[in-house]
């Protein structure tokens, strides 16, 4: 699903105007983003949680090149399911 269909599904189940409902989805994706760029969480009750993860710091290969990089440690953002939205998921969806 693309956000212009996650638009037009919301519109049309809340029987708002199209671009009423995208402002609203874009305000939520801009202050998950804007509440995690400054280093918080968010948790959203049996829906899952938006987190930072850190990585520790690696070495990679570049094999065009074959030489040996430092990968410094970073952070980057991840979505962790709910147990009763990830347990819903397995039980409807086919493997394929």
């Amino acid at each position: 699903m693309t956000k212009a269909e996650l638009v037009h599904t919301i519109a049309n189940k809340l029987g708002t105007e199209k671009n009423v409902t995208q402002k609203i989805i874009e305000a939520f994706m801009q202050e998950i983003k804007t509440t995690m760029y400054g280093g918080d969480n968010v948790y959203l009750r049996s829906f899952g949680s938006f987190i930072i993860k850190t990585r520790a710091a690696k070495t990679g290969r570049n094999i065009t090149k074959n030489v040996a990089i430092k990968i410094p440690a970073h952070n980057i953002p991840a979505f962790k399911p709910s147990k009763t939205f990830a347990d819903k998921v397995k039980a409807k969806v086919k493997v394929k």
